[in-house]
């Protein structure tokens, strides 16, 4: 777990790198080449998150029980995790808030009829498209929470047979990757109903809500252990 530790150390120091690509693309676009910018930047954010949850799913087949608890992380960030991770239905409410920023920030140019072109100009097609993936993702959560509620009820069979051992973990591991898939599914779901402009600052406020609750688990972790 120690390899998975520091790949994912090497990794957020390199989401720290994209995020500042991020914040440079030009906003809103108003040439063919800023829009393929845009795009081209987005993609690679998405497959830096896509990398993460393919190593992370190596580790998880060598070590479920590890993976579940993330040693990696902040005590903090354990303190919100969803099975190994941020819960997917998260994405939805900041794209809620962030929309409702952007909103509040240019109500004046809005009510002119000015079209921002951001989050905060989200169309009423956008918005029932974001409220029908919310549902289903839901549905997805809970599923996968039965499962896990499942593989917990059989905690005392696991402690009881050691035969069954190898199988027990075997289905740990598939409630881990279930969760970690319907992340990533999620992420790009959400990014695909959005323009390339929206969805820049989309990931930018995900990836600040990620670098906000990290920095402030890691202060916190180091006056537990100072007191």
């Amino acid at each position: 777990m120690s390899s998975f530790t520091s790949f994912y150390e090497m990794w957020f120091e390199q989401l720290h790198h994209l995020v500042h690509q991020l914040s440079t693309c030009p906003r809103p676009p108003t040439s063919p080449d800023h829009h393929h910018q845009l795009l081209h930047v987005v993609q690679k954010v998405m497959a830096h998150y896509a990398e993460y949850y393919r190593v992370k799913s190596l580790a998880a087949e060598r070590d479920a029980l590890s993976v579940f608890v993330a040693p990696w992380a902040t005590t903090l960030e354990r303190s919100l995790h969803w099975i190994g991770g941020w819960r997917p239905t998260t994405a939805f409410h900041l794209v809620y808030s962030e929309s409702s920023i952007h909103f509040e920030a240019h109500i004046v140019d809005i009510l002119r009829g000015y079209r921002t072109g951001d989050l905060g100009d989200l169309t009423p097609s956008q918005f029932r498209r974001v409220s029908d993936l919310q549902c289903e993702t839901v549905k997805e959560e809970n599923a996968i929470s039965d499962e896990l509620s499942e593989w917990q009820d059989g905690a005392c069979e696991l402690m009881g047979e050691c035969t069954n051992l190898e199988t027990n973990m075997g289905l740990l591991v598939s409630v881990l990757k279930k969760a970690d898939e319907l992340r990533l599914k999620t992420l790009r779901k959400v990014v695909e109903l959005l323009t390339p402009q929206q969805a820049v600052e989309f990931l930018i406020a995900a990836a600040e809500l990620q670098f906000g609750v990290r920095g402030w688990g890691l202060n916190q972790d180091r006056r537990r252990r100072n007191v």
